[in-house]
Order: structure tokens, then sequence, then C-alpha cells
């Protein structure tokens, strides 16, 4: 009786420590699923209307400042550059070139992390000679990219307020389920998150991902596809 108690515990060991899934987040210092969370907040928060939300004409000689609280501040400073570019404001690199100042204030860029976990977590023991790996019977971590940020303008050389936007404001979200030790899938509003894995994985198409941004950009569902820059 001993004998089977023995040879049956062993067989159960074996199977819990063999039955389960391992995946190492990065080895930089910030995952690509966490970097496209970020950016595409940024991009999302910006307005896709050609008139943009700025009391100022569209010839103005800017010159653009920004303050927060994240070195990520220094991405939304490019993609604001390039965005208020595209809306015919001449950006420069020199206050004495500029008509305007526009200081971003920034309220909050990053990104949140929430989870929900029933299962047994990992055991480690200094009485037996190994370690039981996690078991998920549901798990799930949500992962947020949020940018919340609003302009001041100013005149120079005087100083004067001219006005101040209305706030920027956007979020994307990438969700990550595993239900029963092993079967793992996600949902995800971002353009081209990456992939991992073996099974059911399909090589990204740079033609379907332009579409996809397009349609995002012009909120067509047939959108023509961009032409190559």
């Amino acid at each position: 009786m001993f004998f089977k108690i023995l040879v049956l515990s062993t067989i159960v060991i074996g199977l819990t420590t063999g039955c389960s899934s391992t995946h190492r987040a990065s080895h930089s210092a910030r995952t690509a699923t966490e970097q496209l969370l970020i950016s595409e907040a940024i991009i999302r928060s910006l307005p896709r209307e050609p008139n943009g939300p700025l009391p100022i004409s569209k010839d103005s000689k800017i010159i653009l400042d920004i303050s927060g609280l994240t070195p990520d501040q220094s991405l939304l400073q490019q993609v604001l550059t390039g965005w208020l570019g595209q809306q015919g404001y001449l950006v420069q690199k020199e206050e004495k070139n500029a008509t305007h100042r526009i200081s971003v204030i920034v309220g909050a860029l990053g990104t949140e992390l929430a989870g929900t976990f029933f299962g047994m977590p990992p055991v480690q023991s200094v009485l037996i000679p190994f370690s039981l790996p996690e078991l998920s019977l549901y798990k799930a971590q949500h992962q947020v990219g949020y940018v919340k940020f609003h302009m001041n303008i100013f005149e120079i050389p005087e100083g004067r307020l001219v006005g101040s936007t209305p706030t920027f404001l956007a979020d994307t979200y990438y969700s990550d389920y595993t239900v029963l030790f092993l079967l793992s899938f996600t949902s995800t509003d971002l353009i081209a998150p990456p992939q991992t894995g073996s099974f059911h994985r399909n090589p990204l198409n740079a033609l379907d991902i332009r579409m996809e941004e397009a349609k995002f950009w012009t909120g067509k569902e047939n959108s023509e596809t961009p032409p190559m820059k």
C-alpha cells in the first residue's frame, strides 16, 4: 500500500512539474509591447482633423519645450514636433527665430499593470529537492498605456499667454490570458503587437500593417494603401 502511494505521488509530481509554460518578458529595459503601448497612446491622443486646436495661425514660427516627470517625454516631444509640422506650423530650434513658445505640460505618460490569478503559485521548499511551477487555472495580466497632457502658448519675446489647449488624452491596452495551465491568448488594440510562441504564428505583413494604420488615421474601412515614404 505504501509503495502504491509513493508511485502515485511520484507520477503526480512529475506531471505537475512537466506541464508548465514559461515566458521571459524581455532582455531590454522595456518590452516591445510596452514601447508600443506608450508610442501608440501618444499618436492616438493627437487630433486627426487638419485644423488643430492651437489658437495661433498656421504659419507661426514656434519653439517647443516640454515638462513632465518621466524620461518618456522626449518621445512625446519628437512626435509633437512632427505633428505640428504636419499642421503647418514652422518648428524652430532656437527661440530667437520663433514668434511663439509652446509649453507642453505632461500630466501622465506611462503604463499600468494589473492582473488576476486563480491557481497554485510557484512553490519552493528546502525540505524537498525540487520546486513546483505556477499552475494557473485562470490568469490574466492587463497592461495599459496612458498619456495626458496640454499645451500653453506664449508670445515671444513678450511672454504673454495667448491661450491653452484642451487636454490631449488617450490610452491603449494589451491583455494576456492563461487558462487551464497551458492555453494562452491575447487581446489588444495595438496595430501590430509582437507575437510570441510557435503555434499559429504568422509573419508580420508590412502591407497589412500600413493599411491598418491608414484605416486608423482616416477612420475609413476601405482606405487605400498609403505610399511608401
